[in-house]
């Protein structure tokens, strides 16, 4: 059995991809405002937010367990509306030797997807493939698109 992977989910984001893409690149830090009970904190670590090489401090919970992990925003195209992100610590990496993140934002025939891709390195055979992280993406991406849809109804007369 190999020990790399790779794990692809997309779905359709009716709150506009570039407020997807804009939120998560230059607003995590209120993804604890959109994910409530999901994702409890995240601070900057090192550099700005929204430039690539930015570290990040999340706190947050999965599968039941508080957690936390740091992060570097590694690589961002605007063209591509995408991000990748590298976990460098926490909780994740008692499982993985490598654990990266991609997410990215594209139209098609006038919709908007969120496509997001685990890229991973298991530490052994008997490590779960992450599963359970790609369902947790998808609900982030859920709430999110939720607290936007919500912000533009507050707003119509």
């Amino acid at each position: 059995m190999g020990l790399t992977g790779k794990l692809i989910a997309q779905l359709e984001f009716k709150a506009g991809g570039d407020v997807f893409h804009e939120f998560f690149r230059h607003k995590p830090h209120q993804l604890a405002d959109a994910c409530v009970g999901k994702v409890h904190a995240c601070d900057l670590v090192e550099g700005e937010f929204g430039n690539a090489g930015c570290v990040v401090f999340f706190k947050y919970s999965q599968d039941g367990k508080e957690q936390s992990a740091k992060m570097v925003l590694d690589t961002i195209d605007e063209e591509k509306k995408s991000l990748v992100v590298k976990v460098l610590e926490g909780d994740v990496m008692q499982f993985y030797k490598s654990f990266t993140i991609t997410v990215h934002v594209e139209t098609k025939d006038g919709i908007d997807h969120v496509t997001w891709t685990l890229e991973y390195e298991m530490k052994s055979e008997d490590v779960p493939h992450p599963i359970s992280w790609l369902a947790y993406y998808i609900d982030i991406t859920v709430d999110v698109e939720t607290h936007h849809l919500g912000k533009s109804k507050m707003f119509i007369p």
